[in-house]
């Protein structure tokens, strides 16, 4: 087992690669008395098309398979795999993104054997054709009922309008019409494909013992058979660096209007400290620009075009990337027009300065080391960095690296007119 320490953090992590091919990361974290395990798989929502596990032709499988298995893999023969969990005070979760699938739990006594009930669930998959017709109907409620939140759909409707092929603009859960396609043996397929453990990360943190973990870690898997691991062949099509649709509206039954601007990233082949670095610098850029100590927010603000609702982020993946900034606001056509004349006036001049770049890069550096005192916040983001060949805890001293000019030049990835797009959600009174 490798130690590795990150004395700027105080921290040392633990890590060892399974004979089977799993990486094993235990950290743990003195004075806690909880302990936070996530066991996830590097399969989401967009790997829809990929060449099956022992085959040699793609095939392409229905929407919302990856969050349809998830739900499917907590139902056993013997019973649901959440009472085994509360049996012994563990709180049991799991979630499916874009590019990954995570099971987890969370508890104060009896780690070990919540681990192991983990690993043993995950690693034990049980479909039938009569399970899996059951499910469907819980699953489209669940889509039915996020088909009528606003904000649900004004997130996906602003990626929808960046995106012309690349899946990352369907929905995780597919549609009513996608998942009544699945079949128990669609499951097996993406099973067998995505769920051997050298496509897995298992992260431990908390009140464990290092040693005691991976012993019981190991212990569990060499009891078990799994068949060689396999390059994955995952398939996408070409995707277009401008956005495919310039502005959209739907109309719903809200009070006032609800807007996205949308900027696609042009360029998304970053992989380790490059992809930490330019993620970093799109991120500080839009805070120079449009965060809540910019003169750009007191002027909206000031002149009422935002609400407490107004955000913006920047999500970076290998494969896509956009940045989103909006909010519910009465005078929508004035908010687009402002975020479009500060986006033309920073193409055309340098507004990122170093004293603004310094302050916003302590208020990071301060936000990290704070959610370090987060077990679910480092598990949850440890693995998504880990999966993209970064590391979180290089966070810190790649933000103190970062000028001016690293951030000119990363935003560039995201400026011109042809990246930009518009989502409105309009009050249904506003309809002509």
């Amino acid at each position: 087992m490798q130690a590795i320490e990150f004395k700027q953090l105080d921290e040392t992590l633990y890590y060892k690669q399974l004979s089977n091919g799993l990486d094993v990361y235990i950290l743990p974290k003195k004075g806690f008395s909880k302990a936070f395990v996530t066991f996830t798989t590097k399969y989401g929502s967009i790997d829809r098309s990929f060449v099956p596990i022992g085959e040699t032709e793609p095939i392409t499988v229905p929407d919302g398979i990856a969050h349809f298995l998830e739900h499917k893999m907590f139902e056993k023969e013997d019973g649901d795999v959440f009472q085994k969990f509360s049996e012994v005070g563990a709180q049991a979760n799991a979630f499916t993104s874009f590019t990954r699938t995570s099971y987890l739990f969370s508890a104060t006594e009896h780690i070990h054997k919540s681990t192991e009930t983990l690993l043993d669930f995950v690693q034990e998959p049980y479909f039938t054709e009569e399970t899996v017709n059951k499910e469907k109907g819980i699953i489209g409620q669940e889509i039915t009922m996020y088909d009528d939140l606003p904000d649900w759909r004004l997130y996906f409707g602003a990626i929808e309008n960046m995106y012309h092929q690349f899946p990352v603009k369907i929905d995780i859960a597919g549609t009513i019409e996608s998942i009544d396609n699945i079949t128990a043996e669609h499951l097996y397929t993406c099973y067998n494909t995505f769920y051997h453990p050298s496509n897995m990360l298992l992260f431990v943190i908390g009140a464990i013992d290092p040693e005691e973990m991976m012993k019981v870690i190991e212990e569990n898997q060499n009891r078990k058979t799994f068949p060689q691991p396999t390059p994955l062949t995952r398939i996408f099509e070409q995707e277009p660096t401008n956005v495919a649709i310039q502005e959209r509206v739907l109309h719903m039954d809200v009070q006032k209007p609800k807007v996205y601007f949308g900027l696609k990233a042009k360029q998304t082949g970053f992989s380790g400290e490059q992809m930490l670095k330019h993620e970093l610098a799109v991120q500080i850029g839009l805070e120079c620009l449009f965060g809540r100590a910019s003169d750009f927010y007191t002027k909206i603000y000031e002149e009422g075009l935002i609400d407490e609702t107004y955000s913006y982020d920047f999500m970076l993946e290998q494969g896509y990337g956009f940045a989103l900034i909006g909010s519910d606001t009465p005078k929508d056509e004035e908010l687009v027009n402002v975020i479009k004349e500060l986006l033309a006036e920073a193409e055309k001049q340098v507004l990122f300065t170093t004293t603004d770049v310094e302050r916003i890069k302590r208020k990071r550096i301060g936000f990290f080391l704070r959610a370090l005192n987060s077990v679910e916040f480092i598990a949850n983001q440890f693995t998504r960095y880990k999966f993209n060949d970064m590391n979180l805890f290089d966070a810190v001293p790649m933000l103190e690296t970062i000028t001016v000019e690293d951030i000119v030049e990363a935003f560039k990835t995201i400026q011109g007119e042809e990246q930009q797009t518009v989502f409105k959600i309009l009050p249904m009174s506003k309809r002509k």
